[in-house]
């Protein structure tokens, strides 16, 4: 007997829909942000020329014009930005921003985070931890990808600590963070790109192979029974 060809045929069409529905997402949420950036400006130069050329204001405020508009300028704008922090007067222009930055209360405080996120993530963690690991979670039998922010140690017994951050499959500025024993980590080669594709495609772009226990771990042969009833029970 033949199967249906309505189930079958459905499972086919959310299968290709997916990655399309996900790149869309990550597309709007950027499409979004340089609307919030670039539309402003596009808005006011347009409203400026009105009087003047009125078809040129027309065709700038037009939705498929703006918003091509809105991507080539904040293009622009990071480009500017960047080619700033090469030069010495860019560089100084920056300083003098985030020190008017640091005077505004809860505008420093974000301000100082993020900063010290972006330039966290940019570096090495330490020559012993390298930034994209795998963690136990949500419990000892599974494993996460997170990125290493910070290493630290406990103020009791001296032992070496880590902050990890998990991010969230597929939008990955959401997420946990963790703080785990160095010695429970496993380390990756992978890089930041390779992470990112393996956490927003849901698992699907991943190595052939990959280490799944630590050096620790394989040592002491795993977790105990008594660990395994309790993660049954956390599970359960």
């Amino acid at each position: 007997m033949r199967k249906p060809h309505l189930p079958r045929y459905l499972a086919a069409g959310v299968t290709a829909l997916i990655p399309l529905w996900v790149t869309w997402l990550v597309f709007k949420f950027l499409y979004g942000i340089f609307s919030e950036i670039g539309g402003p400006p596009i808005d006011w130069f347009a409203r400026t020329i009105e009087p003047l050329a009125p078809s040129v204001a027309a065709l700038l405020q037009s939705e498929i014009v703006q918003g091509f508009l809105e991507v080539v300028l904040v293009i622009a704008l990071l480009y500017g930005v960047g080619l700033a922090t090469t030069i010495v007067l860019g560089r100084k222009a920056i300083q003098a921003l985030e020190r008017v930055l640091e005077q505004i209360p809860l505008v420093k405080s974000v301000y100082g985070s993020v900063k010290k996120l972006v330039s966290v993530l940019s570096d090495s963690p330490g020559p012993d931890v390298q930034r994209v690991v795998l963690i136990e979670f949500p419990n000892r039998e599974m494993k996460t990808v997170g990125l290493v922010t910070r290493s630290f140690n406990d103020s009791q017994t001296g032992r070496k600590l880590v902050a990890v951050y998990v991010p969230t499959t597929p939008n990955p500025t959401s997420g946990y963070l963790e703080i785990v024993p160095a010695d429970r980590v496993v380390s990756t080669d992978w890089s930041m790109d390779e992470a990112m594709s393996f956490v927003i495609s849901g698992g699907t772009i991943a190595p052939e192979e990959i280490t799944f226990e630590s050096e620790t771990q394989r040592s002491n042969g795993g977790p105990s029974r008594a660990e395994h009833r309790l993660n049954d029970r956390v599970t359960s």
